[in-house]
């Protein structure tokens, strides 16, 4: 008779090392890594997965073992001033100790979402004339206390409380616009203006301004008709006023 044995899936090479440390109940700082490396290889040899991936993952782990088991077998080298060598187990340990908290980690998880799912909640099912009911306010109750002084009181440290608010030093500045101020508009103002006058004053066309904005403008817009040869401009003495002449034909 033949006897059929089910093994136990595990989800890789370091949870089916935890399972033999838990099963042999030694302490994973202390590994006896001969008696836990050929119950290892005993398991693999009784596996039959036709997945390469996921065997090629517990014959890599099961190569570590032969290695650290190799490597504990040879006598240690006996070198004075040598510092003490290193455990070869110390990084599989280290290993185990990170996928056994990641483990119990996922199982607090677990137990975390079957809880929640036994969580029961009801909606709030409350009248609409209940929720919309409002308590009603006594007003002679509300101010029986009041006074002509206390709200005399009251209105001074609100006025107080915004003068504090205004700053001693900013509260004095001007307020300040921007002057909107087109050089396209002023030229094109300007061209109708040499239409009617054939020949004008710098200096009044100035004057005839509302700002200093407008005044740069205007300045700005007299050189580019210049440079476009639509005015000419003369002066015949220094610090004359000087005079502009139309070319533009009506």
């Amino acid at each position: 008779m033949e006897l059929t044995v089910k093994l136990q899936v595990f989800e890789g090479p370091l949870d089916l090392l935890l399972h033999l440390l838990e099963k042999n109940k030694v302490n994973i700082y202390d590994i006896p890594i001969v008696e836990i490396t050929n119950q290892y290889m005993e398991y693999i040899a009784e596996m039959k997965r036709n997945d390469l991936n996921i065997m090629s993952e517990f014959l890599v782990m099961a190569a570590t073992l032969i290695d650290i088991k190799s490597r504990m077998l040879l006598p240690a080298k006996e070198t004075e001033g040598a510092e003490e060598e290193e455990d070869p187990r110390a990084e599989l340990v280290q290993k185990l100790l990170e996928y056994k908290m990641y483990k119990c980690m996922a199982y607090e998880l677990r137990d975390r979402q079957m809880d929640a799912e036994r969580v029961l909640f009801k909606e709030p099912t409350i009248p609409p004339e209940v929720a919309a009911y409002e308590e009603p306010v006594n007003l002679d109750e509300l101010v029986s206390d009041l006074s002509l002084a206390k709200l005399n009181g009251i209105f001074k440290s609100i006025m107080k409380k915004q003068t504090d608010k205004i700053d001693p030093v900013r509260s004095k500045f001007g307020r300040i616009e921007k002057e909107e101020v087109s050089l396209e508009e002023k030229m094109s103002y300007l061209e109708n203006y040499c239409m009617t006058h054939v020949s004008f004053s710098f200096r009044n066309l100035l004057l005839a301004q509302s700002g200093k904005m407008e005044i740069i403008v205007t300045f700005l817009a007299v050189l580019e008709l210049m440079k476009m040869g639509k005015i000419f401009i003369s002066q015949e003495r220094t610090f004359d006023d000087i005079k502009i002449q139309s070319r533009i034909v009506a």
